[in-house]
């Protein structure tokens, strides 16, 4: 049995992979609490007051709060660069807010131009996302707060304290360590691995029919989880000594691709298994559940007896072709991982160049504006600002948005209604389509209206104490960043209930105030909701079909390379597989990202069994054209001692790629029927492969999956599921297909 300890851990280590949110949520809080000790030291080394203390100490507040997030995972020079710009962003937007804080109409003016401004420099690159919050909070403490120009120096020497106060926490005691982050990635890996593996075991085990679809789904899951850490891995990479020496990233993601293969090959023959009723799922289960227990060994023996009653069974008993590959795949899954996990040991030699597939943003893999970036805005034909590029509109946006909360904020407190401001603003961060920024207004609204109850109780809990109250600010600052990738309202949620602290400590706190908040939040909700749906606004479907369309492009490149290296076609360099293949993972994390809020049912309406079934195969075109990558490598069995089927097999198929990219949605007619037919011949008619053959050789298989997705893709009709094949049957195409498709050396026979 697996210890508790050991279960513990690989639940913790599987839901953060490299313990980036735990990291992140530490950085924050310990640079946020240190800051505040700090900033209280200064002022009191200064002689101020107590509202200069106040205001120093909530400057070193926020600019701990947003360097440690800018300073995470860079190199020290470049913390170093980053950091000393910081106090510039925050005069840059003091100056003009000390300037005007005395003309009440001329500050709301220069409000609504800095917000378009800090939204825009964000286009000069990640460092400026945060110079331009920086400019924007800068200008909020001057102007609402009505410094004077005699009071900037003070702020000023506040904010470059805790600058140099949180540059120095990331370059010791904060500083991340890429070598160890990048193996605790990969033990990460490991661990989806064996959570796979446990859902395989619960498929196979399984006797109800009612469970088998929640329970498939399980395994999808699980699968989506494991090539997001596969592409952290390969993002981490990267990073300058991250690798061990003796080791190259190259090397480390091949190991990876074998790995990210074997466990999808794992799940797709416990599903075909499942399909086949076969008794032969009885010992998969056994070897899947020995490999969620770290049963290597044990999993190897059953995985052989396995296979060896596969092979009695051969073709004449439904399953033996999945038992096989599952026994396969369950022998070889322990080997890799184990190779990946000690990479010194393979040495293999140190390769310089390296070019990742997708790189990290702030620690993670990058968001849904990184997708939409180059998707049109509707309405281009008769809206100049849609023709925009997208950080533009973000600003356009954000400008109009911010006009109208302090319009609509206004007209419910005078005092307060930089709530609604905050709210509309953050609503375009982090935000790419108008459904995404719906839902992060909502979770908003969600987490301030719940978080509101929890503030009045904990305020009545740790009134007087000031321990306490500073417990519960650093234990929410903590939870919100570290839940926050889980959800947005988490992270409000906490936030909720660290202001209600704060106004407890200032005698300000009561429910009434907590109320107006949920209230401002709302209106800036329901203004950024409107700007979305209305100025140039960005159409989730617009979205996910570029991305979609992109996807398609990654694939039609692997059979590409694919049919030029079976027909021996040198390139210089050549083409290199694995990276296709990390491409090909790339672009369907990326189409899951911006679909995800379509299968939100939060949503009413959105949710489409037709969608969710399209996404499914999407996915399984990437797990077969990654499996056809691997296989590239070294073309086995028929495809060595027969190229030019396979090749005509590729090259077909990749035109039916294109075709479906270039298919307009809703035309209601088949796409790609040619190019598909012409894939038919070449496979299943010109390669000569017995049924036995064709399973055993890895890249016809590939290529005989990749043919029946496509055509599922292609196809009109029900929208309704459908389940794939486990191994498409061969077929014999009528003698004018065969004409028709041209299919190599029948012309030169003729």
């Amino acid at each position: 049995m697996l210890s508790r300890g050991t279960e513990i851990r690989d639940r913790v280590v599987s839901s953060d992979p490299g313990l980036s949110r735990l990291r992140s949520a530490l950085a924050a809080t310990v640079s946020m609490a240190t800051a505040l000790g700090v900033e209280y030291l200064l002022a009191h080394l200064t002689g101020a007051d107590a509202k200069g203390a106040l205001v120093g100490m909530l400057l070193g507040a926020v600019v701990a709060m947003m360097g440690s997030m800018a300073l995470g995972d860079a190199g020290a020079w470049a913390k170093v660069k980053t950091a000393v710009f910081f106090p510039v962003a925050f005069a840059a937007g003091m100056a003009p807010g000390a300037a005007v804080g005395a003309h009440p109409d001329l500050m709301l003016v220069v409000f609504v131009v800095v917000m378009f401004l800090a939204v825009f420099v964000r286009r000069f690159g990640p460092a400026f996302f945060f110079y331009g919050f920086m400019a924007w909070m800068g200008y909020f403490f001057a102007s609402f707060l009505h410094a004077t120009m005699a009071a900037l120096p003070a702020m000023l020497l506040a904010v470059t304290v805790a600058s140099a106060w949180v540059l120095l926490l990331s370059l010791t005691l904060l500083r991340t360590n890429p070598k160890r982050t990048l193996g605790q990635v990969v033990r990460s890996f490991d661990a989806r691995g064996r959570s796979l593996a446990r859902a395989c075991a619960d498929l196979l085990a399984n006797r109800d029919p009612r469970q088998e679809t929640r329970l498939r789904r399980r395994v999808q899951a699980h699968q989506a989880r494991i090539a997001e850490a596969a592409l952290m891995i390969e993002a981490w990479s990267a990073q300058p000594g991250a690798v061990p020496a003796g080791f190259s990233a190259a090397a480390l993601r091949r190991a990876m691709v074998d790995a990210h293969h074997l466990l999808d090959q794992l799940a797709t023959a416990a599903c075909a298994l499942v399909d086949s009723g076969s008794g032969l799922a009885v010992p998969a289960a056994e070897a899947a559940d020995r490999l969620a227990r770290h049963d290597d060994r044990g999993a190897a023996e059953v995985a052989y007896r396995l296979a060896a009653l596969a092979e009695r069974a051969g073709g004449t008993a439904g399953g033996w072709w999945p038992a096989r590959h599952f026994a396969a795949a369950a022998l070889e899954i322990a080997p890799v991982l184990e190779r990946a996990r000690k990479p010194g040991a393979a040495g293999a030699e140190p390769v310089d160049d390296f070019e990742p597939a997708v790189g990290l943003v702030f620690g993670a893999l990058p968001g849904s504006a990184a997708a939409a970036g180059e998707v049109p805005a509707r309405h281009a034909r008769w809206n100049p600002l849609s023709r925009l590029d997208f950080v533009s509109r973000q600003a356009v946006q954000g400008a109009i948005a911010g006009t109208l909360a302090i319009v609509a904020g206004k007209q419910l407190s005078d005092a307060r209604y930089y709530w609604a401001v905050l709210a509309a603003f953050i609503m375009f961060t982090g935000t790419a389509t108008r459904t995404e920024t719906f839902l992060k207004g909502f979770n908003r609204v969600l987490g301030t209206l719940v978080g509101l109850a929890a503030s009045i109780g904990l305020a009545e809990l740790t009134a007087g104490s000031t321990a306490a109250v500073l417990g519960v600010i650093c234990g929410s600052m903590f939870l919100g960043f570290y839940l926050i990738r889980l959800s947005y309202a988490y992270m409000i949620f906490f936030i909720t209930i660290m202001v209600g602290q704060l106004y407890s400590v200032l005698h300000e706190f009561s429910p009434g105030l907590l109320l107006l908040r949920l209230e401002e939040t709302a209106i800036g909700a329901a203004v950024g909701l409107v700007v979305a749906m209305l100025v140039t606004p960005l159409s989730t479907r617009d979205t996910v079909r570029t991305v979609r369309n992109n996807l398609l492009e990654a694939l039609r490149e692997v059979l590409t390379a694919a049919a030029a290296r079976l027909e021996q076609q040198h390139s210089d360099p050549p083409p290199d597989f694995d990276a296709l293949a990390r491409v090909l993972d790339h672009r369907l994390y990326q189409l899951a990202l911006v679909a995800r809020p379509l299968t939100r049912p939060v949503l009413g309406g959105t949710t489409s069994p037709r969608l969710r079934h399209r996404l499914s195969l999407y996915a399984a075109l990437t797990t077969h054209g990654r499996a056809l990558a691997v296989a590239m490598r070294t073309p086995p069995g028929s495809c060595a001692r027969h190229p030019d089927g396979p090749a005509a097999a590729c090259a077909a198929l990749a035109e039916a790629v294109e075709e479906l990219t270039a298919a307009p949605p809703g035309t209601g007619r088949p796409a790609a029927e040619g190019s598909l037919a012409r894939a038919d011949v070449a496979l299943f008619a010109y390669t000569p492969a017995a049924p036995g053959d064709r399973a055993n050789d890895p890249a016809l298989r590939a290529l005989s999956h990749l043919y029946h997705v496509l055509c599922d893709l292609a196809a009109t009709g029900p929208a309704g599921p459908r389940r794939l094949r486990a191994l498409p049957a061969p077929t014999v195409p009528r003698l004018y297909r065969q004409v028709r498709a041209g299919v190599p050396g029948e012309r030169s026979a003729g």
